[in-house]
């Protein structure tokens, strides 16, 4: 990567430096992220997690998400700052022509650009690949986009409801109990995001081995429904068709959590040693013999609705702590069901330093979670937390 020089002309903006220097896999690589609200963001994070330099661009209104309380001052709340550390913000106006020039200054010197805005936008803007493609021929250029290229969709917008909807997720609740529901996270957002860094680390990759900058299209639709059909498709793999699409196991209505004496219990009593040793302990232990619908994965998967209603009527009979002593050994599967207070209390996090308090210049203490993966050469490390809108402006846009 070329240095901007040390004073550049009105209108171009520089990357400067980052102190401390950054530890991750990704240290030294160059992020400009034009992404907003969750999906964008979440994947551009983690990038910044695992040591890029990640540069966010905002309007002036600011990412939307920002506004989404509580907080202790506006326009930073607490989505926007789990999915925006490890980021410096800019303020431009893209529709302006020396906003243009600046993002184009900091894409010559980019070495990926990340964005969520839709394709025709960009390219109104002179900041389509195929333009940026001119001033930095290694440039990655990741477009996550909420329909691929080439169908009736293309070019629409989309927000995580709307994809849980089209990709199936909301219709698999229908099929458990009579409703088409959302699941209650932002589960496409945050899944498209993954598949994201993984595009944009696998072209990094590439770009290692050859010097090739290229173009990648992120899809939410296909990407989601991929997913989906992954453990969905059922008879539908064949063709023709083999019997009916969806997984048995997975769309019971017996599946659980189940309640026990004094709460409830997630357990996933699956294999055959599992179900041997679970008839020991429920006092049947002829079960798999006698019984044909808990004789093999085959039966039970087939009697999903039977299998779940025996284990709800055993369960009842004991207390959380007592099931999860006898169920841990002989090696079932089993822990309480969280709510989502619990994980900050949890003994395994924190055992495992997964929590931090950590000081942020304006919004005072924080508890943020670290990068979950770990890496014994190139740990990922917290350089900044989230930043104020266009707190970078002087150092980036001189």
């Amino acid at each position: 990567m070329s240095s901007p020089s040390s004073s550049p002309p009105p209108g171009q903006a520089v990357w400067g430096t980052q102190s401390p220097p950054p530890t991750g896999p990704l240290s030294g690589v160059r992020v400009l992220d034009l992404t907003t609200v969750v999906m964008g963001p979440s994947a551009t994070q983690m990038l910044g997690d695992m040591g890029a330099d990640v540069i966010k661009v905002e309007t002036a209104a600011g990412d939307n998400m920002r506004w989404i309380g509580p907080w202790r001052h506006e326009g930073m709340g607490p989505l926007f700052l789990q999915a925006n550390r490890n980021k410096r913000s800019i303020v431009l106006d893209l529709k302006s022509p020396q906003g243009k020039a600046y993002a184009l200054s900091l894409a010559r010197e980019a070495d990926v650009l990340v964005s969520n805005v839709r394709p025709q936008g960009l390219q109104r803007r002179g900041l389509d690949y195929d333009t940026l493609k001119g001033v930095n021929p290694a440039l990655i250029y990741c477009a996550a986009v909420g329909y691929g290229s080439g169908g009736p969709n293309t070019g629409r917008a989309v927000y995580d409801d709307l994809m849980q909807a089209a990709s199936g997720i909301a219709g698999l609740f229908q099929r458990v109990d009579g409703a088409p529901r959302y699941a209650p996270i932002n589960l496409c957002d945050r899944t498209v995001g993954l598949y994201a860094v993984i595009a944009v680390t696998s072209a990094l990759y590439h770009r290692a081995r050859t010097g090739q900058g290229q173009m990648i299209e992120v899809p939410m639709f296909e990407t989601m429904a991929q997913f989906v059909l992954a453990d969905h498709s059922g008879g539908g793999a064949f063709v023709p068709p083999q019997g009916d699409m969806g997984y048995k196991r997975l769309l019971s209505r017996t599946r659980g959590p189940y309640a026990t004496a004094d709460g409830y219990l997630a357990l996933v009593v699956y294999t055959d040693r599992h179900w041997r040793d679970f008839a020991v302990l429920i006092g049947e232990p002829d079960l798999m013999r006698t019984d044909p619908r808990f004789a093999t994965q085959e039966s039970r998967t087939q009697n999903a609705e039977a299998i779940g209603a025996k284990l709800a009527a055993h369960l009842l009979a004991r207390g959380n702590a007592e099931w999860l002593e006898v169920l841990h050994g002989v090696d079932i599967p089993a822990c309480p069901v969280n709510a989502v207070e619990d994980l900050y209390e949890d003994p395994h996090l924190k055992a495992v330093g997964f929590f931090q308090d950590t000081e942020h210049p304006t919004e005072g203490t924080l508890k943020v979670s670290r990068f979950p993966i770990q890496f014994s050469a190139t740990p990922a490390n917290l350089q900044r937390l989230a930043p104020t809108l266009g707190e970078h402006n002087d150092t980036v846009l001189t």
